[in-house]
């Protein structure tokens, strides 16, 4: 078989799968990072005496004009191996070779993707953020609405005790509350500066990196150079951030889909959400919740990659952490940020069915807890002797009610017939002790400590976790803030420059 002919690259087939669609990413994540990091670097050459001032005015002149044109005057050709290439060849044909041939000094395609990737994640990381400080607001609000909307919680999937929608919705944001703390780790993480470091091994060029990391807006700069280049850990934060917060949300999806349903009629979810039956007129589907099931789970798989393309390779420059990681974190970000508004427009609309709810609280002897409480405390049994009663009680009415097909009930006649068989005696426990040790408002109202169900309680609780958010703001403000000061901070050394 006869050899095919030697190509000069690319390859065509290279070009397609790899050279071009690194490049559209590039173009669309990485052109305004790219031309503020030309920016940045030719002022830092300039105030290290690497170049002229001259010749930094030249560069940044250049570089005003190809933001001009915008991204889409930089498209990919045949031939041109990455937009770097070609935005330093459009310098160059505008300033000389003199002067643009000097952009590169002390800075390598290394430090400068790193860095240029790190910008345009960053930006993603705060966007995501300010939604979930949203989804937190709209949760918050509603949990302020059903302080006092009884309804039964659930354990391995079964009624268990009385609970109020405050307090599951306390539950989602302490977890939404620590998924924001995630994001703005890794934001903290993906935030400092690599510049500097150029190849992995730093310069022989006397510049300043802290210079040039300020007028980008980094917070720090990365001292191993080593790691400046081989890092992967600010990927990883990102992607597990992405993957927590999708973890808990389908879990809250989960319950909603079961909450939605006709047999457990406790919400509504809103018209504007629910799509109908082609054939059945009866049908409402709450789709939504299946969409974002579907959309979570992308989520997850986009950050899953992220995770796994940065596992066992090796610790330095390697393309699996440079451009052919960008899109699955870019993904991941985006999906988990449709869900975000997604889930914040459903919280914001969906009603409850309070007096089914109300009505089913006490259902499936969910206060059974409370009565054996009781019985320690009114009585002064010991507990295992008083959950003993108790489970003879709830076996006989759940007897009576299936031979009667009728509402199951707990006497005063079943509580003394079980203290004998339990005890050898009756206990001193009148009909009104056990009325209002089976009353689901009293169980939720006597559980009053730290983050209980008692109304008051968990309305502290939501207080608590509406002074965090508030905070949360503030310090996203400082980072978005901090950005637009390092940008109006390089405009005007740029301006400077004359």
């Amino acid at each position: 078989m006869k050899n095919e002919k030697q190509q000069t690259f690319p390859h065509p087939v290279y070009s397609l799968h790899v050279l071009q669609p690194a490049y559209d990413d590039a173009q669309r994540y990485l052109f305004a990072p790219m031309l503020a990091a030309h920016e940045a670097h030719a002022l830092m050459l300039a105030e290290c005496d690497v170049i002229t001032a001259e010749n930094a005015a030249a560069i940044c002149g250049a570089v005003a004009e190809i933001r001009a044109g915008g991204a889409g005057a930089v498209a990919y050709e045949p031939g041109v191996e990455d937009l770097f290439f070609r935005v330093e060849s459009l310098i160059i044909e505008r300033v000389g070779p003199a002067f643009g041939g000097n952009l590169q000094l002390a800075r390598s395609r290394n430090d400068l993707g790193q860095a240029l990737s790190r910008m345009a994640i960053r930006a993603r990381i705060l966007d995501v953020a300010s939604d979930l400080l949203a989804l937190r607001g709209a949760v918050g609000d509603l949990a302020q609405r059903h302080l006092h909307t009884l309804m039964p919680g659930y354990t391995h999937t079964q009624p268990a005790q009385p609970v109020t929608f405050a307090h599951y919705l306390a539950g989602v944001l302490t977890f939404l509350g620590k998924d924001q703390q995630r994001f703005a780790n890794a934001y903290a993480n993906m935030n400092e500066s690599p510049l500097g470091a150029a190849a992995f091994t730093g310069t022989g060029f006397a510049i300043d990196r802290e210079r040039v990391a300020k007028l980008l807006g980094f917070e720090r700069v990365i001292a191993s150079t080593h790691h400046s280049i081989g890092a992967g850990d600010h990927l990883t934060d990102t992607a597990f951030a992405v993957q927590s917060l999708a973890v808990g949300l389908s879990r809250v999806t989960k319950d909603l889909l079961f909450f939605a349903t006709q047999e457990s009629g406790a919400l509504h979810i809103d018209d504007s959400f629910i799509q109908i039956s082609s054939i059945m007129p009866q049908k409402r589907n709450p789709v939504v919740l299946e969409h974002l099931r579907a959309r979570l789970s992308r989520a997850l798989g986009f950050a899953q990659t992220v995770a796994v393309q940065c596992h066992s390779i090796p610790y330095g420059d390697t393309q699996d952490i440079e451009d052919e990681i960008l899109p699955p974190v870019m993904a991941g970000l985006a999906a988990i940020q449709e869900c975000i508004q997604l889930y914040t427009a459903v919280f914001a609309t969906l009603t409850l069915n309070e007096e089914h709810l109300a009505r089913r609280a006490g259902d499936g002897f969910t206060t059974a807890t409370e009565l054996a409480d009781a019985l320690v405390r009114e009585a002064g049994l010991p507990f295992r002797s008083a959950h003993s009663i108790v489970a003879r009680m709830v076996r006989e009415s759940v007897e009576a009610l299936e031979q009667e097909s009728g509402k199951s009930v707990m006497t005063l006649e079943m509580l003394q017939t079980a203290a004998q068989a339990v005890l050898g005696r009756l206990v001193n426990f009148s009909a009104e002790q056990l009325a209002r040790a089976l009353d689901p408002r009293a169980f939720i109202e006597a559980r009053k400590g730290l983050g209980g169900v008692a109304p008051s309680a968990t309305a502290a609780l939501v207080e608590e976790l509406g002074a965090a958010r508030v905070a949360d703001a503030q310090r996203l403000a400082q980072s978005q803030n901090a950005l637009a000061e390092s940008e109006a901070r390089r405009n005007a050394a740029v301006a400077a420059l004359g």
